[in-house]
């Protein structure tokens, strides 16, 4: 059976916090001496941002915890073990699930007494406010980018006038993709947004009336030639068939 001890928990957000590190062990042992716990062990992060999730000494002791081998968890303050809610909530969900009990002796909150418990309850609902704002903010920038004119998404790489006007030469996805060095993916996209465009009457056509889609002509070597205009310039291409 494996032994179930106190786990002690601190961190400094740099490297030039030493004495600040040593301050919180010694208030965390001074702690366990007063309550008479004499079975712990001590993990700690130096030089590590509380907004990380996952920090070489915290991952260590939840891995502790998860073997079965803490009854309690301590440490200094709640922004020692994180500074956003919803991933000190995550970890008290689990400490509750597995028995294991949290003690921050600054907030002077031990998870196992019943202010201890309302205090769980109200950051379960701070929680879900800070959630519901960060979608409120997510979804109002988006909108506002939006009336902007602002295209959303991955940035667009694939070269689209070439696609369309090799397209109206006839030519394959296969070929296209070849000649524009892309997937026969990004050709398909680029057409069916090209189509979509038609349908809006957004579409503005590669060639303007006065000019015609190239047409092949065949060269004495057995190649069909094409001549392609891409913006103010010609390219010439030869395709095998």
């Amino acid at each position: 059976m494996v032994e179930k001890r106190c786990l002690i928990y601190a961190r400094v957000s740099t490297g030039h916090q030493t004495t600040g590190l040593e301050a919180q062990i010694r208030a965390l042992n001074e702690y366990c001496q007063r309550h008479g716990i004499r079975n712990s062990v001590i993990y700690q992060d130096e030089n590590q941002s509380g907004t990380k999730n996952s920090r070489p000494g915290l991952d260590a002791m939840m891995a502790a915890v998860r073997n079965g081998e803490a009854s309690m968890v301590l440490c200094y303050s709640f922004s020692r073990y994180a500074r956003s809610v919803t991933h000190l909530l995550r970890a008290l969900e689990e400490f509750k699930a597995l028995g294991v009990g949290f003690v921050s002796i600054t907030e002077n909150i031990d998870t196992s007494s019943p202010l201890g418990s309302a205090v769980f309850t109200i950051l379960g609902a701070v929680s879900q406010l800070e959630r519901d704002i960060l979608i409120e903010r997510v979804r109002n920038g988006l909108a506002n980018a939006k009336s902007k004119g602002v295209r959303l998404g991955r940035k667009k790489t694939r070269p689209s006038e070439m696609i369309r006007a090799l397209r109206a030469t006839g030519m394959t996805y296969r070929q296209i993709s070849k000649v524009c060095n892309v997937s026969s993916g990004a050709v398909a996209a680029e057409l069916r947004l090209m189509k979509q465009e038609q349908k809006d009457g957004t579409y503005k056509p590669v060639f303007d009336k006065k000019s015609e889609a190239p047409k092949p002509t065949s060269s004495s070597d057995g190649l069909n030639q094409y001549e392609v205009p891409i913006g103010e310039e010609k390219i010439e291409l030869e395709i095998i068939r």
